[in-house]
Formats: C-alpha cells, structure tokens, sequence
C-alpha cells in the first residue's frame, strides 16, 4: 500500500526533486502544491497522509500553513528547512505547532544537494506516516495533562544508591517532547543530565535557548569541553557525537567529531557507552524517548542489567514509538510510562538516591 504525499514549496524545482527522491522508492504516490494556500486547498481534495512543508514560502509562510493545517484537517508534517539560524528558530516553532519532524536543506542549489540528504527525507517521511499527532488524552502534543503522574513504584535493585548522571536520548518528536519534560524537573536536582538529541549543528544553540528559558534548570549546548554540575542540563551539540569523561576535578561532557560506526548525531549509544566506562552503571538513570530506529536501546539495556534505572516513553504518547519500544522489547526498561509521568518518575529517583528505595 502506497503512502500519499503533498510536497509544498515555491521552488518549482525543490518540487521537483523531492517529488523524484520519494517515487523513485515505489512506496509513494506524490502530489505538489506551490505555496500555502495551494497547499491547503488540495489537503481537502486528496487527503495526503504526511505533508512536506517549506519553511520560508512567499504569500503564506510555513508556519502559518502549518497552524491552519493543524486547525483544520490535522495531518502529520515534515518540515523542509534551510541550515540558518532563522530558519531553526522558526522550526522549532514549528515543531510546538505540531510538525512531527523536519529536514534541513544543504547549502547550494537546491535541485541538486537535496540528494544529500535523500536518505534521511525518504526514512522521515516513511516514519510521519506511522506517527501520532495527539496525546493519549487527545489534546494536542504540545499539551501537557494535568492530572498528578503517578509516583515511582517499589524497586528491588540495590538500596543506598548515589544518582551520578542522567541520560536522555530522542529523535523524532524529541524537541517538542524535550520542553515539555525538562521545565517539570526541579532545579535542585541532584544529578546533572546530558541529552543526545538528533538534531542538526545549527539548531542546537536555538533550542538549548529556547529550553534553558523554559526551565528551572540551567541548560547548555555542549561546544566545548564542559565540567557537570549538579542543576543543569547539557544539549549535545548537533550533528556531532556527546561523550561522557572523567578528569581529576571531575565529570565533564565534551562534544567530538561524528562516529563513523553510528548512524544518528548525536548517537545516544555512545553517550550511554562513554558514560559506563567512566561510572557505575548501578549510578545511572537513563530515558529513551520518542524516535525512529533503536539508537540507544543497545546500551541503556546494558545499564539496566548492570543494575542502573531506565525509563522508556510509552506507546500511548510517543510520536514514533521505535528507540523506546525496542528498550522495552529488549527488556531493559525498569518503566514504561507515557511522556506527561516521565518527570516524576526521574526526579523521584534521583532524590531517592541515599536512601533505601
């Protein structure tokens, strides 16, 4: 069965191309529309399972389309973005707005280098089709329930445990999933946290911004060689790896060139693997959240046999349920639990650290 497209964008060529990168696959019947009000007419005519949607379009802008495709006919969306710091910012709105992913455009002329990133606009698309728009509750992702989450059920591991570091991993819907979980957790927190989120190198900086305004923690993009502190959230920078590492004055978390041997970047089973051979897994916490693939599964089950606490967002509430359902398929989950009960979930464990649990 083949998956119905709508390409939006002013560029007859873009058009062009992205319209032949996802045909020549055989899995999609592709339709066009050169600008937004376009678009919206022919969303009511053909009914498109996923939306690619340009970011900066002449008479009504992506954004725009995109709020008036949520509002009437909801539909999942990838934006297509170029590698600027304007355009990320206004990605990452569009991501609050509902767009389930994105893809960014390399430099050049653009008929010709979107091949470059062919592969990742086929698996993207591929991966909205199967993606869920609303929260388990139907309201939209942006949206938090409510109601109380559900306190940390009784643990058999080990009692008296020191919470050294949390780790975060996500992909697909990570973002948006990213601020709503980080501002519930207190700033007094007693671990540092380090997310790999696969992003771009240029969105980075503008998310990390957008999050620390958000929460009660400090959050940096890791660029440099950084010392851990207690309190604070450090971003991994994109399209690069984050490691974990240990000097004489203590934890740091540096950001090195891509690992040829992983697929995504920043790759959160080298994160995880940096940060076991420099701590006891036993002092470990670590969440996979929504994304496509099973980057980070690996090595979180491997902390969780060690002794370590693991968290994988469930099915009810992930955009694309795949690095969190493979942690869970693989058994190394100590929770599963949906996005809006994540937060407590950590924090609790964390501040039990020291005290039988």
């Amino acid at each position: 069965m083949t998956t119905s497209v709508l390409v939006v964008d002013d560029s007859a060529l873009m058009r062009r191309a992205i319209k032949a990168i996802l045909t020549d696959t055989g899995e999609f019947e592709v339709d066009t529309a050169r600008n937004g009000a376009d678009a919206l007419e022919r969303l009511d005519r053909i009914h498109p399972d996923v939306v690619t949607l340009d970011v900066n379009m002449p008479e009504m802008d992506g954004l725009t389309c995109l709020a008036k495709i949520m509002e009437h006919r909801p539909t999942p969306v990838v934006m297509v973005s170029s590698l600027t710091e304007r355009s990320a910012l206004v990605t990452l709105e569009a991501l609050e707005l509902g767009a389930v992913d994105y893809v960014a455009k390399p430099g050049g002329t653009v008929s010709l280098n979107i091949d470059e990133v062919s592969g990742e606009l086929v698996e993207k698309v591929r991966a909205a089709a199967t993606a869920r728009l609303g929260g388990p509750d139907g309201s939209p992702r942006a949206a938090l329930p409510t109601k109380a989450s559900p306190k940390a059920l009784p643990t058999k591991r080990s009692p008296m445990r020191q919470t050294d570091l949390v780790l975060i991993g996500s992909s697909t819907g990570g973002p948006q999933l990213l601020a709503q979980l980080l501002p519930q957790l207190p700033a007094d927190l007693g671990a540092p946290v380090v997310v790999a989120q696969h992003i771009p190198a240029s969105f980075t900086a503008a998310l990390a911004r957008r999050l620390d305004d958000a929460c009660p923690l400090r959050v940096h993009e890791v660029d440099r060689i950084m010392t851990m502190e207690r309190g604070c959230v450090y971003l991994g920078r994109g399209s690069a790896d984050v490691v974990v590492a240990r000097r004489t004055d203590g934890l740091i978390v540096k950001s090195v060139p891509s690992g040829a041997d992983y697929r995504w970047h920043p790759s959160v089973d080298r994160l995880v693997a940096s940060a076991r051979r420099h701590l006891d897994p036993a002092r470990l916490v670590c969440v996979l959240l929504t994304g496509m693939g099973d980057d980070g599964a690996a090595e979180m089950a491997e902390v969780h046999r060690a002794g370590g606490r693991t968290i994988a967002e469930s099915e009810e509430t992930a955009v694309v349920w795949g690095m969190p359902g493979e942690l869970a398929r693989r058994h190394g989950a100590d929770a599963v639990l949906p996005s809006y009960a994540i937060a407590d979930r950590l924090a609790d464990w964390v501040r039990s650290s020291g005290r039988e649990t």
